[in-house]
């Protein structure tokens, strides 16, 4: 597997998100997408990142890009996220941590002295032509459209 820097071609995937519809990479071509993966629905830190990028999705619509949230909770689980909180973009489920691994996103992790295998936070800005134009691997939950679109003025 190649690795997965900025400037690679971002690998394709394809899962299904929480209206039960089928969402690939290759749907995308010629889009600008913002693919991130976040640990748990319903858990604060990822409430607060899809929160956010829920309050500037016009932004995001405006600046050509299609937001992607990707996890390894069930597709029932992504309903009650997705409705709870009113989010606008598909959630795939990666039950079987295939899009985790191919993006490397899932490994060894520590948490309150626990160390444990799940989804580090991470989120691949992929361009029109498939290319990973940036990688942010230290998400600031509540601040993070401004990590993604620093050259935009974020209100």
């Amino acid at each position: 597997m190649p690795e997965i820097i900025e400037g690679a071609i971002a690998p394709q995937f394809s899962g299904v998100d929480q209206n039960g519809k089928t969402i690939s990479l290759a749907n995308y071509k010629g889009k600008k997408v913002v693919l991130y993966f976040y640990p748990k629905d319903n858990t604060p830190g990822c409430t607060v990142e899809a929160c956010n990028l829920r309050d500037h999705d016009k932004l995001f619509q405006k600046s050509g890009y299609q937001i992607i949230g990707v996890s390894a909770d069930s597709v029932a689980s992504h309903i009650k996220f997705a409705t709870r909180f009113g989010l606008p973009f598909p959630l795939i489920a990666d039950t079987e941590k295939e899009i985790c691994n191919l993006y490397g996103v899932w490994g060894e992790k520590k948490f309150l002295g626990k160390t444990f295998n799940g989804i580090k936070r991470t989120t691949f800005v992929i361009d029109e032509n498939g290319i990973i134009e940036k990688i942010i691997d230290k998400v600031n939950t509540s601040a993070h459209t401004s990590q993604i679109l620093t050259d935009k003025i974020i209100k």
